[in-house]
Order: C-alpha cells, then structure tokens, then sequence
C-alpha cells in the first residue's frame, strides 16, 4: 500500500520541520528536530525519521522548501518550489484556519506578523535583530529562574499580579527581570509578566501601524506557551487559535505549495528520493576575488572524498549539486 504525499521542509536557525500532506492538502505526518548548527544533517535526520515512522510507503509527488535553508535544503532533496516563510505560513493557516485575516509567528530567534484579506497577503512585518520579541529570550529567562521551559506557560497562568517587565530590549528586560526578583516577586508573576513584555514588544513593533482583524492565527514555537496565548488575547480583546500544528506550519504550507505546483504544472517531481536521508554531502566556502565585492560562495557537493586546500572557486571539484552566495550570480549553481 503506498500514499501520494507531497513534503515540505522549513529550515530554520533553531529547528528544522518537515511534514507531509496527502494530495487533497490533509496532514499526514509532521517531525521537527534541532538545527544545532548543522542544516544538512537535519535534513537528513528529519527525513529517516519520517519514513522509518511510516505506517505505508509514501511517494512524494512534489516537494517544497522554506525558511532561511530553504536554498540549501532544496538543493539536497531535490526541491520544485522554495518559497520564503511568509507565503508558507499564509498558506498553510489560511487552508487549516478558514477567514484568518491575522497571523501571530514567533520562533526561536525571530518573528513575524502576516496580515491576510480574502486568503491574500497584504502586508507582512519580521524581526530578525531584537532579542526580546523571540522565543530564545522566554527560554532564557525560565532558565534564570529555574523554570523549565515545558512548565513556563502552566506556572504563568497562576499569576495573579503579573509584575511589569520592561519589554522595549532585551537587555533592558532582563534587568528588571532581575531587580523585581531581588525585590521578592512570586515565580508565576515575574513569568506572566514577561509574556505581557513580549507581547507589547511584538505590537508595538511588528503590528505598529496596522490593521489587526479577527480571526487571529499564533504559529511557531511560542505559541506551545499557554502564557503567551493568554497575554495576546489580553491584548488584543479576542480569541487567538493555536492550529494543531503550529510548530510546523511553515513545512506545512511548504508541502501545500508544492501540491498546488504539481497540479498545476501536472510535472513531474525533481524529488531525489528517501535515500537522500543517508547520502554524504560536504560545504566548501571559497571568496570570489572577481571583483570588489568579494563576495563569499558557499558550495554543496555531494561524496565524502577529501576536498584538499582551495583557494579559488574554479578549484573545487567533484560532484557539485548546488552553489550560491555571489551578488552577481555568476557561481550560482541549482
């Protein structure tokens, strides 16, 4: 018995998703793992890991990338479309989530805000440079008070005068953080009020200036944090949805995406197969002496042959699957 899937892959700085979709866009499976530095071998963990939990065989029709390797992670599978993480996440809440018209995205070191009208993205905002508005500075902070993560949001929800965190910076915030704890302020309270700080720096930034309509969609990691759900209904006087599989609704849409293409297009897949999960894959990065810019070019080949030293571009030999990093494009490869 084999199923016709199509596979989404959302690579990101902290964690790697992948998910499957059957070919009416219904959830199949999902994984997520840890990045730890090392995309490649994520992508390749993620991928033995959906097909050895596999209850059938699974030919994948089409395969979609996303998130900041999704270059990478398309060059390794074989992928039909990459798209940025925007359009994936619009499209994998407005097919689980009828009418969304607003979606909350927070990650492990960024986060976005997607406003949508009619199922069309019609204008979108990400942090990427403050620490405050990420989930790294929740999980710091629970550290520092000897919470674990997993507990944040239940031990949150039990404040009842949630302390007033500074939450303009990060640095700034833990600060108060650490005053308002010397100055003996329960747990709980000092947890819910940094989520009320994160939720006003994500406002005031992200959705200054806009349009924040009902329905509201929270994605990403963050929104497993009953705390954080909590504060943004506060703050914005309505019911928030968490979809079943926030954490991965980026590979989601990625898979949607790549359903939608094949339909279309009725292609056939450039998919390279399950046994890209045990292939060996190497990166070389090597400066373009081209002209000033001196761009760095980062090179995926495929083996485990020893490179050598390379000094130039031109140099490098061997199975070359994908290339990119030049401003010019000259190098580009896949």
């Amino acid at each position: 018995m084999s199923l016709d899937v199509y596979l989404g892959i959302d690579v990101g700085s902290v964690t790697t998703k992948l998910a499957l979709v059957d070919e009416k866009g219904k959830y199949v499976d999902s994984y997520m793992l840890k990045t730890a530095g090392r995309p490649v071998d994520a992508v390749q963990d993620g991928m033995r890991h959906i097909i050895n939990q596999a209850l059938c065989e699974y030919k994948v029709c089409g395969v979609g990338t996303t998130g900041s390797g999704r270059n990478l992670a398309g060059a390794l599978v074989g992928a039909d479309v990459v798209k940025n993480e925007i359009t994936a996440h619009a499209v994998a809440a407005s097919t689980n989530i009828p009418g969304v018209q607003t979606i909350l995205e927070i990650g492990g070191q960024d986060s976005k805000i997607i406003i949508l009208r009619d199922g069309i993205v019609t204008d979108f905002a990400m942090n990427t440079v403050c620490a405050a508005g990420t989930g790294s500075f929740l999980d710091h902070q629970a550290q520092r008070l000897n919470v674990p993560i997993e507990q944040f949001g239940e031990t949150a929800l039990r404040s009842e005068n949630p302390a007033r965190i500074a939450g303009r910076c990060g640095v700034f915030a833990e600060s108060d953080l650490i005053h308002k704890q010397q100055l003996g302020y329960p747990v709980e309270d000092l947890l819910y009020g940094l989520c009320q700080a994160l939720v006003r720096n994500y406002l005031s930034n992200l959705a200054l200036g806009k349009e924040l309509l009902p329905i509201f969609s929270f994605q990403g990691g963050v929104a497993s944090n009953t705390g954080m759900v909590k504060a943004f209904e506060e703050a914005l006087n309505a019911k928030v949805i968490v979809p079943d599989h926030h954490q991965t609704m980026g590979a989601i849409g990625a898979a949607l995406l790549a359903m939608e293409n094949h339909q279309y297009t009725e292609t056939p897949t450039k998919f390279k197969g399950w046994e890209v999960g045990n292939m060996n894959f190497q990166s070389v990065t090597c400066q373009c002496t081209g002209c000033s810019n001196n761009c760095e070019v980062i090179t995926i080949l495929e083996g485990s042959e020893p490179i050598g030293h390379v000094q130039k571009i031109g140099d490098i030999k061997g199975n070359i699957i994908a290339r990119w990093g030049g401003t010019c494009g000259r190098w580009d490869i896949g």
